[in-house]
């Protein structure tokens, strides 16, 4: 299944908070490693650094947001945390939003992607071994490496079609 993912801006951040505090308290735990209230979700949204990192978002037809992925990268490192709606889940968005982060990573020269994710996290568990990732967990996390190769010319072209 395709979807179109946006790469969304920091004029969304009253939105992001909006698809944060719709996922369920369980799912937001197992987003953010641990039950969070509204003020300090609202807090990390403040803190994305839309330039430096990115975020992709895939919207519904009623242009709701439901799922996302936050690439915050620091010197050759990218960290990648994913969130989809559970009524949306099975279908490949997380998957998607996983393949357009590690795209942009790699166009960025990134050398290494990682995830940090409690080990009862199924869904991204299965994403991280799905794609290859090496997973190391230990006190009730995990965390997910994988090393990126740079990006070819061709695939840049491909990518640079693509909307961001």
């Amino acid at each position: 299944m395709s979807f179109a993912i946006q790469r969304l801006n920091e004029g969304i951040r009253a939105t992001l908070v909006a698809h944060f505090l719709a996922l369920p308290m369980k799912d937001r735990c197992l987003r953010f490693g641990g039950s969070l209230p509204p003020a300090v979700i609202a807090a990390y949204v403040d803190g994305i650094d839309f330039v430096r990192g990115a975020v992709f978002g895939v919207h519904d037809d009623r242009l709701a947001l439901v799922g996302v992925a936050h690439v915050a990268i620091e010197d050759d490192l990218a960290e990648l945390a994913l969130s989809v709606l559970p009524m949306h889940r099975g279908r490949g968005v997380g998957s998607a939003l996983f393949k357009r982060a590690v795209a942009h990573a790699r166009k960025r020269c990134i050398a290494r992607l990682f995830m940090l994710f409690r080990l009862d996290n199924a869904p991204i568990m299965r994403i991280a071994q799905r794609f290859g990732m090496r997973v190391v967990a230990g006190g009730g996390e995990a965390r997910a490496h994988l090393k990126l190769q740079p990006a070819s010319l061709s695939s840049i072209a491909v990518e640079a079609d693509e909307p961001n």
